[in-house]
């Protein structure tokens, strides 16, 4: 078969057609993010979502969904009137802005009226400690510091991880044998997966997801938006 020799017209061609191919590629990966994030982020509870940590500012869909708070730990009364379902990762940073800028200024305007109840949703294929993470919390329980124990893993100043589960348990004056042993035996890796297949099975797929008395607000939403459905929900509306 005869030698094929380019030009050095074609051989300058081709090279150009490749710079701009090459230049193109980032644009089109980023478009692809973005329109991926516009269109799952926004998403009803029931569908498919595949993207976590999803931050989304949009009106609540009122459609009221039944959700056990099964028997994990919340604050505030038994009695309230007004309970929000949250189902939540501690390596999530949404979580932890909701965490830290919404739920105090939710319990300074409601008090007694609301209560949280925390339920798991470990995102495992993206966040590697915080299965692990959900099951100290529930070994803290056991000595009574779930709360504590909880806000020490969202403030995560030690980070994430199991040398630093025994230093926040250490911190807490937790009996660290007992605390060792729970987390050592995953003890409570079956709670915690129950509560992610529970989750699923709702439709849940992004942290944090919230049930205020069965409604659905999805992500780190602002203040506004939950006083919006705790505002109707108290006045029976």
């Amino acid at each position: 078969m005869p030698e094929t020799r380019l030009s050095k017209t074609d051989v300058l061609k081709y090279q150009k057609q490749i710079s701009v191919l090459m230049a193109v590629i980032p644009f089109t990966f980023i478009a692809g993010l973005v329109a991926g994030y516009l269109f799952w982020g926004r998403q009803s509870p029931t569908q498919p979502v595949s993207a976590a940590n999803v931050e989304v500012t949009s009106t609540p869909d009122m459609t009221r969904y039944e959700v056990s708070a099964d028997d994990d730990p919340f604050l505030g009364s038994q009695n309230a009137p007004v309970t929000i379902i949250e189902f939540s990762d501690y390596q999530c940073p949404f979580c932890t802005k909701w965490k830290n800028e919404v739920w105090p200024r939710l319990q300074k305007t409601y008090g007694d009226k609301i209560r949280l109840v925390y339920r798991d949703f470990p995102l495992a294929n993206i966040h590697s400690e915080a299965a692990q993470a959900a099951e100290a919390a529930n070994c803290a329980n056991e000595q009574n510091a779930y709360w504590q124990f909880h806000d020490k893993l969202f403030d995560a100043s030690r980070g994430l991880g199991l040398s630093a589960y025994r230093e926040y348990a250490r911190e807490l004056k937790l009996d660290l044998a007992a605390f060792d042993e729970c987390l050592s035996s995953q003890r409570y890796q079956d709670e915690v997966q129950a509560d992610f297949e529970y989750a699923a099975k709702l439709g849940v797929r992004s942290t944090p997801t919230f049930f205020i008395n069965g409604i659905a607000v999805i992500g780190a939403q602002p203040f506004e938006v939950f006083k919006q459905v705790i505002d109707k929900e108290l006045a029976g509306e």
